[in-house]
């Protein structure tokens, strides 16, 4: 099903809601004041379920704006406080796709770095272990397709830092495409970035089975020079 703001609904049951976001979207409310998909879910449950009165709806995680793919709702208190603590935790597995400037040699590289925040700029940088405000970001990167500009990476998160595949890619010199941030040298026509949380497996906060859900990459741009399977 898709709902207004072209958001896919993947999973939904009594506790939890699970979304491909568009790129481009909001995901929570910022200084611009422009729509966002928890305002748009809200407004959906409120007409698909015939609620009157205000709509919960918790968010455990979030993924940046130009980013596509997955995002999972807490549709109960439970279920946000349970969920948020297999993100803490580090309990969940997450898995993204990037499309990056041809040149990994390594089908599959093991990235390690130390990450600082700058809030001022919305961005983070590589940095010493050192430094007080370092943290620790790891991730797994495999070459899974590629065309003649271009090789499209399956990116598994180890640790879950503020842009940390954004930051890592560039920090190893091969920016997502359209990330002018992070070293892109040119933008996407929709401002998106070519990357895309594609796949997640965690606990059901209540039934405890095993919940992973998958996501094709978009069909726009560059992503249509690789299969979405």
């Amino acid at each position: 099903m898709t709902i207004e703001g072209n958001i896919q609904i993947v999973y939904q049951d009594n506790h939890l809601l699970i979304v491909n976001k568009p790129a481009g979207l909001l995901v929570q409310r910022d200084q611009t004041g422009d729509s966002t998909l928890i305002e748009l879910v809200k407004e959906y449950l409120k007409v698909e379920f015939n609620k009157p009165n205000r709509v919960f709806l918790g968010l455990p995680h979030r993924i940046d704006r130009p980013t596509s793919g997955l995002v999972v709702l807490a549709k109960t208190s439970k279920a946000l406080s349970r969920v948020s603590d297999q993100f803490k935790t580090r309990v969940v597995k997450k898995w993204y796709l990037a499309i990056i400037p041809k040149g990994i040699e390594q089908k599959s590289r093991h990235l390690i770095h130390y990450l600082k925040r700058v809030h001022r700029l919305n961005r983070s940088f590589v940095c010493s272990s050192e430094d007080p405000k370092a943290k620790r970001a790891e991730s797994v990167c495999e070459v899974i397709d590629e065309s003649t500009k271009y090789q499209l990476l399956k990116i598994r998160l180890i640790t879950g830092r503020h842009h940390q595949i954004r930051a890592q890619l560039a920090a190893v010199g091969f920016p997502i495409k359209g990330d002018l941030k992070y070293g892109s040298p040119r933008s996407n026509s929709d401002a998106s970035i070519c990357l895309h949380a594609s796949q997640i497996e965690f606990v059901h906060p209540t039934t405890r089975e095993i919940i992973q859900v998958n996501s094709p990459h978009p069909e726009t741009g560059a992503w249509k020079l690789f299969a979405s399977g």
